[in-house]
């Protein structure tokens, strides 16, 4: 059995959803790389009672990390709250004091903040107390971490900043620490395979894995199979020993022979990289023009490093006349048919492609909502076209959900065209 470790992430801003969750996937992630299990990641406001009650509930992991609760605050509680858990009554570090301070001051001086209040010295000295026979990890920010000691009560607690750069710093740090490398002495390689599917949905998923186990039994055994729907695509991810490795295979080759070209990433590759790579190779580049994404789908071509190789621009061709005197839309196009159709998703990729000197344009128009459908083009029905050198291609969604998921969807489907047309 490998080893097994807790994720305990605080403050009640997470909680609440105001701030999303960074830090539980991303060292849930890096626990796996490591060959380590994670059993749960526990979500806590800040509350003292709460987070004694996590961190007891993972008290038979052999290790737990924290992340949050280190700043210079009153609802800052992570550290002492760690301490009492494991009866290690904290102590000032004078020395640490000193680092942090130099740090705070720094950083207030850059800011223009007042570094001299006594205020700003209690906090500074509350960062500093360190439980008793616990490890200090070096500050990125001006919050030390900590690594406290197992006791009767549970395992050694890493004890880490909030911010996600301060984080990963940190705990890269941390793992190099004896207490840590002892509590995780016992992990095992565990892989992880990732396969994405566009088009099927999940009910035939599901057949398939139903179907792949009474054809061949055991197939599925010791492999941690989880799926998951996001923005049209079907992610199946694989957790594995290396034991197990021909099963997985197995089961990757059964998914590709039901769903052929569905599926579009038997390596986990992301749309954005495939699309990414093949502009590239292809030497070809692509513009946009957009109605109810805005701008969206240019955003996220751009969000790969090395984008202007291949992205030439956009437009975000809201109102008709943008339409019509930035990207060329014929006026009477739109008054014949209306701005949310096949003609005006056609010419906004023909228009962009042309002034913009792609090798591709992209054109979306639709309705986004809540408000603006109609029984002939209700709300959630989006054109998109992609123009190229072979010529046009069309594509009609019919999407549900709030504003927003018909605006993300929109931008998948579009890559998926994309991806489509540059693979013909």
């Amino acid at each position: 059995m490998t080893a097994r470790a807790g994720i305990v992430v605080t403050g009640t801003e997470v909680l609440t959803g105001r701030v999303a969750d960074a830090n539980g996937p991303w060292l849930a992630e890096d626990l796996r790389s490591r060959g380590v299990d994670v059993g749960r990641i526990v979500v806590v406001g800040d509350r003292p009672d709460d987070l004694v009650a996590a961190l007891r509930s993972l008290a038979d992991h052999d290790l737990v990390l924290t992340s949050g609760g280190l700043g210079p605050t009153a609802d800052d509680l992570t550290a002492q709250v760690v301490a009492d858990l494991r009866g290690r009554p904290t102590r000032l570090d004078v020395d640490l004091e000193e680092r942090v301070s130099a740090i705070a001051t720094g950083i207030a001086r850059q800011r223009g903040w007042d570094g001299d209040s006594d205020a700003f010295t209690a906090g500074i000295r509350k960062q500093a107390m360190v439980p008793e026979g616990a490890g200090v990890l070096e500050p990125v920010g001006t919050a030390p971490g900590l690594v406290v000691p197992a006791n009767e009560d549970g395992p050694v607690v890493v004890v880490l900043p909030g911010p996600p750069r301060e984080l990963q710093p940190m705990w890269t740090d941390a793992v190099d620490h004896p207490l840590v490398r002892e509590a995780l002495s016992g992990a095992e390689e565990l892989r992880q395979s990732t396969v994405r599917l566009w088009g099927p949905p999940e009910a035939e998923l599901a057949a398939l894995l139903r179907d792949h186990e009474e054809t061949h039994p055991g197939a599925l055994d010791d492999l941690e199979v989880t799926t998951c729907l996001r923005d049209g695509e079907l992610e199946v991810v694989v957790r594995h020993s290396p034991a197990a490795q021909e099963r997985t295979d197995a089961l990757v080759a059964a998914l590709t022979d039901r769903f052929g070209d569905a599926v579009f990433s038997p390596a986990g590759e992301r749309v954005d990289d495939l699309v990414a790579e093949a502009l590239i190779a292809a030497g070809a580049t692509v513009a946009t023009a957009e109605s109810c994404t805005a701008g969206l789908v240019a955003g996220r071509l751009a969000d790969r490093p090395g984008s202007s190789a291949y992205l030439r621009g956009g437009v975000v061709a809201y109102a008709n006349d943008v339409k019509t005197d930035h990207v060329g839309v014929p006026a009477e196009t739109i008054e014949r048919v209306g701005a949310v159709s096949e003609e005006v998703a056609v010419a906004l990729a023909e228009g962009v492609r042309e002034r913009y000197d792609a090798t591709y344009g992209i054109g979306v128009t639709g309705v986004a909502g809540p408000g603006g459908g109609t029984p002939e083009k209700p709300v959630g029905l989006v054109h998109v076209a992609v123009a190229g050198p072979d010529g046009v291609h069309p594509r009609r969604l019919q999407l549900g959900g709030d504003r927003d998921h018909v605006r993300r969807r929109t931008v998948v489907s579009v890559l998926h065209l994309l991806r489509e047309v540059l693979a013909r």
